[in-house]
Protein backbone atom coordinates (compact mmCIF):
# COMPACT_ATOMS: atom_id res chain seq x y z
CA UNK A 1 0.00 0.00 0.00
CA UNK A 2 1.70 3.33 -1.20
CA UNK A 3 1.94 6.16 1.51
CA UNK A 4 -1.14 7.97 -0.70
CA UNK A 5 -3.17 5.35 0.00
CA UNK A 6 -2.50 5.40 3.59
CA UNK A 7 -3.01 8.68 3.86
CA UNK A 8 -6.49 9.96 5.58
CA UNK A 9 -7.86 12.88 4.32
CA UNK A 10 -11.14 13.18 5.59
CA UNK A 11 -12.49 16.61 7.07
CA UNK A 12 -11.44 14.97 10.07
CA UNK A 13 -7.94 14.37 9.79
CA UNK A 14 -7.15 18.33 7.42
CA UNK A 15 -8.95 19.93 10.72
CA UNK A 16 -6.52 18.06 12.91
CA UNK A 17 -3.71 18.61 10.72
CA UNK A 18 -4.29 21.99 10.58
CA UNK A 19 -4.99 22.13 14.11
CA UNK A 20 -1.32 20.77 14.60
CA UNK A 21 -0.21 23.28 12.74
CA UNK A 22 -1.64 26.55 14.65
CA UNK A 23 -0.87 25.00 17.94
CA UNK A 24 3.02 24.77 16.46
CA UNK A 25 2.94 28.21 14.82
CA UNK A 26 3.10 30.21 18.02
CA UNK A 27 7.04 29.92 18.92
CA UNK A 28 7.85 28.21 16.00
CA UNK A 29 11.14 29.91 14.37
CA UNK A 30 11.37 31.64 10.73
CA UNK A 31 13.87 28.79 9.17
CA UNK A 32 11.60 26.33 10.63
CA UNK A 33 8.33 27.18 8.57
CA UNK A 34 10.06 25.23 5.57
CA UNK A 35 10.23 22.22 7.21
CA UNK A 36 6.95 22.55 8.56
CA UNK A 37 5.51 22.48 5.26
CA UNK A 38 7.43 19.81 4.38
CA UNK A 39 6.32 17.74 7.04
CA UNK A 40 2.65 18.19 6.35
CA UNK A 41 2.85 17.66 2.48
CA UNK A 42 4.81 14.11 3.54
CA UNK A 43 1.71 13.60 6.21
CA UNK A 44 -0.60 14.11 2.91
CA UNK A 45 0.91 11.98 0.98
CA UNK A 46 2.47 14.18 -0.98
CA UNK A 47 6.27 15.03 -2.14
CA UNK A 48 8.84 17.33 -3.80
CA UNK A 49 7.24 20.06 -1.76
CA UNK A 50 8.39 23.52 -2.32
CA UNK A 51 7.54 27.40 -1.00
CA UNK A 52 8.33 30.08 -3.80
CA UNK A 53 8.49 33.61 -3.04
CA UNK A 54 8.21 36.58 -5.40
CA UNK A 55 11.56 38.69 -5.36
CA UNK A 56 11.44 42.36 -5.16
CA UNK A 57 11.34 42.97 -8.76
CA UNK A 58 8.71 40.63 -9.35
CA UNK A 59 10.00 39.12 -11.95
CA UNK A 60 10.80 35.77 -10.21
CA UNK A 61 9.69 33.18 -7.88
CA UNK A 62 12.38 32.05 -5.92
CA UNK A 63 12.30 28.22 -3.41
CA UNK A 64 12.75 29.01 0.21
CA UNK A 65 15.67 26.86 1.96
CA UNK A 66 15.07 24.41 4.06
CA UNK A 67 15.07 20.75 5.48
CA UNK A 68 12.71 18.47 3.29
CA UNK A 69 11.89 21.36 0.69
CA UNK A 70 12.57 21.06 -2.98
CA UNK A 71 15.42 23.52 -4.35
CA UNK A 72 15.84 24.27 -7.45
CA UNK A 73 16.16 27.97 -9.70
CA UNK A 74 14.03 30.83 -9.75
CA UNK A 75 10.85 30.37 -11.55
CA UNK A 76 9.99 33.38 -14.39
CA UNK A 77 6.74 34.60 -13.44
CA UNK A 78 5.82 35.54 -16.73
CA UNK A 79 7.13 31.48 -17.98
CA UNK A 80 5.67 29.18 -15.79
CA UNK A 81 2.87 26.98 -13.97
CA UNK A 82 3.92 28.61 -10.61
CA UNK A 83 3.94 32.32 -12.11
CA UNK A 84 0.42 31.42 -13.95
CA UNK A 85 -0.94 30.83 -10.03
CA UNK A 86 0.28 33.91 -8.53
CA UNK A 87 -0.54 36.26 -11.28
CA UNK A 88 -4.47 34.85 -10.98
CA UNK A 89 -4.16 34.16 -7.53
CA UNK A 90 -6.29 30.74 -8.40
CA UNK A 91 -4.59 27.20 -7.95
CA UNK A 92 -3.03 25.60 -11.04
CA UNK A 93 -2.80 22.18 -11.62
CA UNK A 94 -0.10 20.32 -14.21
CA UNK A 95 0.08 16.29 -14.85
CA UNK A 96 3.88 14.79 -14.60
CA UNK A 97 5.21 11.16 -14.49
CA UNK A 98 5.24 11.07 -11.30
CA UNK A 99 1.45 12.46 -10.64
CA UNK A 100 0.11 15.52 -10.28
CA UNK A 101 1.67 18.80 -9.64
CA UNK A 102 -0.67 21.22 -7.61
CA UNK A 103 -0.19 25.35 -7.71
CA UNK A 104 -1.33 26.97 -4.75
CA UNK A 105 -1.57 30.78 -4.14
CA UNK A 106 -0.12 31.84 -0.89
CA UNK A 107 -2.54 34.97 -0.15
CA UNK A 108 -2.56 37.23 2.95
CA UNK A 109 -5.62 39.68 2.54
CA UNK A 110 -5.16 39.76 -0.80
CA UNK A 111 -1.74 40.32 -1.17
CA UNK A 112 0.35 37.63 -3.05
CA UNK A 113 3.23 36.29 -0.60
CA UNK A 114 4.22 33.50 -3.21
CA UNK A 115 2.96 30.35 -4.02
CA UNK A 116 3.18 26.71 -2.63
CA UNK A 117 3.62 23.42 -4.66
CA UNK A 118 3.22 19.46 -3.98
CA UNK A 119 2.81 16.76 -6.25
CA UNK A 120 0.58 13.73 -5.60
CA UNK A 121 -0.51 10.38 -7.26
CA UNK A 122 -3.32 12.03 -8.19
CA UNK A 123 -5.64 14.62 -6.58
CA UNK A 124 -9.54 14.79 -5.82
CA UNK A 125 -11.65 17.36 -4.35
CA UNK A 126 -10.12 16.32 -0.37
CA UNK A 127 -6.73 16.98 -1.37
CA UNK A 128 -7.68 20.69 -3.04
CA UNK A 129 -9.66 21.06 0.31
CA UNK A 130 -7.19 20.75 2.61
CA UNK A 131 -4.29 22.04 0.87
CA UNK A 132 -6.24 25.07 0.16
CA UNK A 133 -6.74 25.90 3.73
CA UNK A 134 -2.98 24.80 4.20
CA UNK A 135 -1.62 27.28 1.74
CA UNK A 136 -3.95 29.88 3.59
CA UNK A 137 -2.01 29.01 7.07
CA UNK A 138 1.81 28.90 5.36
CA UNK A 139 0.62 32.43 3.98
CA UNK A 140 -0.28 33.75 7.12
CA UNK A 141 2.65 32.49 9.13
CA UNK A 142 5.20 33.86 6.52
CA UNK A 143 3.99 37.55 7.01
CA UNK A 144 4.05 36.84 10.20
CA UNK A 145 7.49 35.00 10.72
CA UNK A 146 8.74 37.89 8.37
CA UNK A 147 9.29 40.55 11.13
CA UNK A 148 11.56 38.29 13.51
CA UNK A 149 14.15 37.35 10.84
CA UNK A 150 16.02 38.32 7.70
CA UNK A 151 15.59 34.64 5.93
CA UNK A 152 13.06 35.72 4.08
CA UNK A 153 14.49 38.89 2.74
CA UNK A 154 17.09 37.39 2.18
CA UNK A 155 15.44 34.94 -0.13
CA UNK A 156 13.36 37.56 -1.95
CA UNK A 157 16.68 40.19 -2.97
CA UNK A 158 18.06 39.45 -5.94
CA UNK A 159 20.63 41.73 -6.44
CA UNK A 160 22.00 44.15 -4.00
CA UNK A 161 19.74 46.82 -2.30
CA UNK A 162 20.62 50.31 -1.88
CA UNK A 163 19.94 51.64 1.81
CA UNK A 164 17.76 54.54 0.29
CA UNK A 165 15.68 51.30 -0.77
CA UNK A 166 15.71 49.66 2.59
CA UNK A 167 13.88 52.29 4.06
CA UNK A 168 11.28 52.35 1.63
CA UNK A 169 10.57 49.00 1.55
CA UNK A 170 10.26 48.77 4.89
CA UNK A 171 7.91 52.07 5.18
CA UNK A 172 5.39 50.27 2.70
CA UNK A 173 2.03 48.40 3.25
CA UNK A 174 1.45 45.45 1.73
CA UNK A 175 2.14 45.71 -1.82
CA UNK A 176 -1.56 44.47 -2.21
CA UNK A 177 -5.10 44.24 -0.75
CA UNK A 178 -8.14 42.37 -2.06
CA UNK A 179 -11.17 43.32 -0.19
CA UNK A 180 -14.99 42.27 -1.57
CA UNK A 181 -15.65 46.15 -1.97
CA UNK A 182 -12.09 47.40 -3.01
CA UNK A 183 -8.78 46.37 -4.17
CA UNK A 184 -5.19 48.07 -4.48
CA UNK A 185 -2.01 47.22 -5.64
CA UNK A 186 0.87 49.03 -6.07
CA UNK A 187 4.51 48.34 -7.55
CA UNK A 188 8.24 50.59 -6.76
CA UNK A 189 10.77 50.92 -9.57
CA UNK A 190 13.63 50.73 -9.70
CA UNK A 191 12.70 47.90 -6.91
CA UNK A 192 16.54 47.74 -5.68
CA UNK A 193 17.20 51.53 -5.84
CA UNK A 194 14.30 53.50 -5.26
CA UNK A 195 14.21 56.41 -2.81
CA UNK A 196 11.90 59.26 -2.86
CA UNK A 197 8.62 57.47 -4.16
CA UNK A 198 6.58 56.11 -1.72
CA UNK A 199 2.69 55.18 -0.56
CA UNK A 200 0.37 54.20 2.09
CA UNK A 201 -3.20 53.20 2.58
CA UNK A 202 -5.28 52.06 5.09
CA UNK A 203 -8.75 50.50 5.15
CA UNK A 204 -10.41 51.99 8.14
CA UNK A 205 -14.45 50.87 8.57
CA UNK A 206 -15.75 51.64 5.43
CA UNK A 207 -13.45 54.49 4.36
CA UNK A 208 -10.21 54.09 2.05
CA UNK A 209 -7.47 56.25 2.80
CA UNK A 210 -4.84 56.34 0.34
CA UNK A 211 -1.06 58.91 -0.75
CA UNK A 212 0.88 58.54 -2.79
CA UNK A 213 3.88 61.00 -2.69
CA UNK A 214 7.29 61.84 -4.45
CA UNK A 215 10.45 63.40 -2.57
CA UNK A 216 12.70 65.61 -4.33
CA UNK A 217 16.08 64.56 -5.09
CA UNK A 218 17.87 60.44 -5.11
CA UNK A 219 19.36 58.49 -2.88
CA UNK A 220 19.48 58.71 0.98
CA UNK A 221 18.39 62.31 1.81
CA UNK A 222 14.85 61.24 -1.05
CA UNK A 223 13.86 58.32 1.32
CA UNK A 224 14.31 60.27 4.79
CA UNK A 225 12.03 62.94 3.34
CA UNK A 226 9.66 60.34 2.25
CA UNK A 227 9.72 58.66 5.42
CA UNK A 228 9.27 61.78 7.27
CA UNK A 229 6.21 62.50 4.84
CA UNK A 230 4.48 58.93 5.02
CA UNK A 231 4.91 59.05 8.71
CA UNK A 232 3.28 62.95 9.04
CA UNK A 233 0.27 61.12 6.88
CA UNK A 234 0.08 58.55 8.94
CA UNK A 235 0.14 60.46 12.28
CA UNK A 236 -2.61 62.93 10.66
CA UNK A 237 -4.77 59.83 9.41
CA UNK A 238 -4.89 58.43 12.70
CA UNK A 239 -5.89 61.62 14.46
CA UNK A 240 -9.29 61.68 12.34
CA UNK A 241 -8.27 65.13 10.41
CA UNK A 242 -9.78 65.79 7.06
CA UNK A 243 -7.91 65.75 3.79
CA UNK A 244 -6.85 69.58 4.49
CA UNK A 245 -5.47 69.27 7.71
CA UNK A 246 -3.42 66.28 6.53
CA UNK A 247 -1.69 68.13 4.05
CA UNK A 248 -1.06 71.12 6.62
CA UNK A 249 0.45 68.40 8.86
CA UNK A 250 2.60 67.21 6.68
CA UNK A 251 3.55 70.20 5.31
CA UNK A 252 4.84 71.82 8.11
CA UNK A 253 7.01 68.00 9.29
CA UNK A 254 8.57 68.96 5.97
CA UNK A 255 9.48 71.98 6.18
CA UNK A 256 10.63 72.13 9.95
CA UNK A 257 12.70 69.18 9.42
CA UNK A 258 14.51 69.71 6.01
CA UNK A 259 13.79 73.50 5.22
CA UNK A 260 12.07 75.81 2.67
CA UNK A 261 13.99 74.21 0.12
CA UNK A 262 13.28 70.89 -0.03
CA UNK A 263 9.57 69.78 -1.09
CA UNK A 264 7.52 66.50 -1.65
CA UNK A 265 4.97 66.36 -4.19
CA UNK A 266 1.66 64.81 -2.89
CA UNK A 267 -1.75 62.84 -3.55
CA UNK A 268 -3.96 62.09 -0.86
CA UNK A 269 -7.41 60.66 -1.48
CA UNK A 270 -10.45 59.09 0.39
CA UNK A 271 -12.88 56.62 -1.15
CA UNK A 272 -15.99 55.37 0.95
CA UNK A 273 -16.20 52.00 -0.36
CA UNK A 274 -20.21 51.77 0.58
CA UNK A 275 -21.06 54.63 -2.03
CA UNK A 276 -18.00 55.23 -4.41
CA UNK A 277 -17.81 58.73 -3.18
CA UNK A 278 -14.42 60.05 -3.90
CA UNK A 279 -12.09 62.62 -2.22
CA UNK A 280 -9.23 63.99 -3.10
CA UNK A 281 -6.17 66.87 -2.28
CA UNK A 282 -3.45 67.37 -5.17
CA UNK A 283 -0.15 68.78 -3.73
CA UNK A 284 1.75 69.41 -7.03
CA UNK A 285 1.53 65.76 -8.01
CA UNK A 286 0.21 64.12 -11.32
CA UNK A 287 -2.92 63.84 -11.68
CA UNK A 288 -4.84 60.53 -11.49
CA UNK A 289 -6.33 58.47 -14.70
CA UNK A 290 -9.82 57.06 -14.60
CA UNK A 291 -10.33 53.64 -15.61
CA UNK A 292 -13.47 52.72 -16.89
CA UNK A 293 -15.23 50.04 -19.18
CA UNK A 294 -11.65 49.07 -19.34
CA UNK A 295 -10.11 52.09 -20.73
CA UNK A 296 -8.27 55.61 -19.80
CA UNK A 297 -11.15 58.04 -19.79
CA UNK A 298 -10.18 61.30 -18.39
CA UNK A 299 -7.98 63.00 -15.54
CA UNK A 300 -8.83 63.59 -12.13
CA UNK A 301 -7.98 66.88 -12.32
CA UNK A 302 -9.56 69.96 -9.42
CA UNK A 303 -7.60 72.84 -7.92
CA UNK A 304 -3.75 72.04 -6.10
CA UNK A 305 -1.74 73.58 -4.36
CA UNK A 306 1.54 73.49 -3.53
CA UNK A 307 3.91 70.53 -2.87
CA UNK A 308 4.32 69.56 0.68
CA UNK A 309 7.18 71.78 2.25
CA UNK A 310 6.45 74.93 0.84
CA UNK A 311 3.81 76.39 3.01
CA UNK A 312 0.88 76.67 0.30
CA UNK A 313 -2.45 77.55 1.23
CA UNK A 314 -5.12 75.14 2.34
CA UNK A 315 -6.04 73.04 -0.19
CA UNK A 316 -9.62 72.55 -1.80
CA UNK A 317 -11.42 69.07 -1.70
CA UNK A 318 -12.14 67.58 -4.90
CA UNK A 319 -15.07 65.28 -5.20
CA UNK A 320 -16.63 62.52 -7.52
CA UNK A 321 -18.80 59.63 -7.65
CA UNK A 322 -16.91 56.46 -8.98
CA UNK A 323 -18.66 53.52 -10.75
CA UNK A 324 -18.69 50.00 -9.88
CA UNK A 325 -15.26 48.43 -11.66
CA UNK A 326 -13.94 51.64 -11.87
CA UNK A 327 -9.83 52.08 -11.40
CA UNK A 328 -8.01 54.92 -10.48
CA UNK A 329 -4.65 54.67 -12.03
CA UNK A 330 -2.37 56.87 -9.55
CA UNK A 331 1.85 57.54 -10.80
CA UNK A 332 4.65 59.69 -9.99
CA UNK A 333 6.31 61.51 -12.82
CA UNK A 334 9.75 58.93 -13.29
CA UNK A 335 6.76 56.83 -15.08
CA UNK A 336 6.49 59.53 -18.05
CA UNK A 337 9.45 61.72 -17.83
CA UNK A 338 12.10 58.75 -18.36
CA UNK A 339 13.77 59.26 -21.90
CA UNK A 340 17.07 58.02 -23.56
CA UNK A 341 19.73 60.88 -23.68
CA UNK A 342 18.36 63.51 -27.02
CA UNK A 343 15.10 61.86 -27.54
CA UNK A 344 12.04 62.57 -26.13
CA UNK A 345 10.44 62.13 -23.12
CA UNK A 346 8.12 58.38 -22.86
CA UNK A 347 4.95 60.46 -21.87
CA UNK A 348 1.45 60.39 -21.34
CA UNK A 349 -0.17 59.07 -24.39
CA UNK A 350 2.06 56.29 -24.52
CA UNK A 351 1.24 55.24 -21.09
CA UNK A 352 -2.39 55.43 -21.86
CA UNK A 353 -2.16 53.11 -24.52
CA UNK A 354 -0.36 50.36 -22.64
CA UNK A 355 -2.93 50.92 -20.03
CA UNK A 356 -5.74 50.53 -22.49
CA UNK A 357 -3.74 47.34 -23.87
CA UNK A 358 -3.36 45.57 -20.37
CA UNK A 359 -6.99 46.82 -19.48
CA UNK A 360 -8.86 44.30 -22.11
CA UNK A 361 -7.09 41.40 -20.28
CA UNK A 362 -9.51 41.90 -17.93
CA UNK A 363 -7.18 40.65 -14.93
CA UNK A 364 -6.99 41.69 -11.48
CA UNK A 365 -5.38 45.05 -9.80
CA UNK A 366 -2.47 43.11 -9.13
CA UNK A 367 -1.68 41.39 -12.45
CA UNK A 368 -2.45 44.86 -14.33
CA UNK A 369 -0.22 46.84 -12.13
CA UNK A 370 2.62 44.77 -11.97
CA UNK A 371 2.21 44.25 -15.92
CA UNK A 372 1.94 47.86 -16.50
CA UNK A 373 5.12 48.45 -14.96
CA UNK A 374 7.11 46.04 -16.14
CA UNK A 375 6.11 46.83 -19.80
CA UNK A 376 6.48 50.57 -19.00
CA UNK A 377 10.08 49.91 -18.24
CA UNK A 378 10.99 47.83 -21.44
CA UNK A 379 8.92 50.47 -23.49
CA UNK A 380 11.86 52.77 -21.88
CA UNK A 381 13.96 50.93 -23.12
CA UNK A 382 14.66 49.37 -19.94
CA UNK A 383 15.97 52.98 -18.20
CA UNK A 384 15.08 54.04 -15.03
CA UNK A 385 17.30 56.74 -13.83
CA UNK A 386 14.30 58.21 -11.68
CA UNK A 387 11.93 56.17 -9.41
CA UNK A 388 8.95 55.12 -11.06
CA UNK A 389 5.85 54.17 -9.10
CA UNK A 390 2.28 53.41 -9.49
CA UNK A 391 -0.29 52.34 -7.70
CA UNK A 392 -3.81 51.18 -8.98
CA UNK A 393 -7.37 51.34 -6.88
CA UNK A 394 -10.36 49.55 -7.70
CA UNK A 395 -14.08 50.60 -6.46
CA UNK A 396 -15.66 47.14 -6.71
CA UNK A 397 -19.06 48.37 -5.46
Amino acid sequence: MTARQRADRSEGFGEALLAEVLDRAHELPPHLVGPLVADVVERLGGHRPQVLLQDYGQLVLVPLPGDGLTGGEPQVIDDSEAGCCFLDAHPVELSEDDGVRIFLPLLDGGDQVGVMAVTLDSIDDDDRRILHRIAGLVGDLLVTKHGYSDLFFCVRRREPMSVAAEIQWALLPPLAMIMPRVAVAGILEPAYDVAGDSFDYALNGDVLHVAMIDAMGHGLDAATMATVAIGAYRHARRAGTGLPEIYAFMDRAVADQFGPEHFVTAQMLQLDTTTGRLQWVNAGHPSPMLVRDHRVTLRVTGPTTLPVGFGGPQPQTSEMNLEPGDRLLCFTDGLIEEHKTGEDEFGEDLMIDWVNQLERTDRGVRAVARSLSHTLKRARGGHTTDDATLLLVEWRG
